[in-house]
């Protein structure tokens, strides 16, 4: 492991739930994923995502429920919004758009989770530590 720190936004009804499931199956999970627990990816400003990075994250992970089954109705509808907004953004502000990434995965998919976590964990250790950049 090349000492990157990630840090994973999910929705505690289903990707939170998805990634519990998956620690309880004993599945394989890098390390340098710090989890924080929200009710709902509709609550995500992305000046939380840039705080993240300012901070001193080299990849920021968001994950919610499946569009249509958001536990809040519309929540991951206007998560997508901003978020695809956010990552457009990214580069003018001098970050990696690879270094952030949003997904959907549901409470039953403990599977999918560790796919999602390892395949972004891999491609921010390929990227290497942010140097703080602009954010």
């Amino acid at each position: 492991m090349s000492g990157v720190k990630i840090i994973g936004l999910l929705c505690n009804w289903c990707s939170y739930a998805g990634a519990d499931m998956a620690g309880t199956a004993r599945m394989k999970q890098p390390a340098a994923l710090r989890v924080v627990r929200l009710p709902c990816t509709g609550r995500v400003n992305p000046l939380l995502v840039l705080k993240a990075f300012q901070e001193g994250a080299d990849g920021v992970l968001v994950s919610g429920c499946h569009p249509g089954d958001c536990h809040y109705n519309e929540g991951n509808y206007y998560a997508r919004r901003r978020l695809e907004l956010l990552a457009a953004m990214l580069p003018a502000l001098g970050i990696e758009p690879e270094r952030f990434r949003y997904t959907w995965v549901s409470a039953s998919e403990g599977a999918r989770w560790t796919e999602v976590v390892e395949e972004f964990t891999g491609r921010v250790e390929a990227l290497g530590p942010r140097d703080g950049g602009a954010a």
